[in-house]
């Protein structure tokens, strides 16, 4: 017996989930890149704001 290599066309339906399938990590896996580098960045700000306070308040401190 011979199986057809062509079952014919998709449905709209498996069209989209084969779609989601196929590229869905790949978003996902970007939107938790951007998420973390904007984490990252206010992290860093905010760090870089704390020692730049204490700083002024400390003229002294790398002398």
């Amino acid at each position: 017996m011979i199986l057809p290599m062509h079952l014919g066309a998709l449905h709209p339906f498996e069209q989209a989930l084969t779609l989601i399938l196929a590229f869905g990590p790949f978003v996902v896996l970007g939107a938790v890149i951007v998420h973390r580098r904007r984490h990252d960045a206010a992290e860093a700000a905010s760090a870089a704001s704390a020692e730049a306070a204490s700083t002024e308040a400390d003229p002294q401190r790398d002398r």
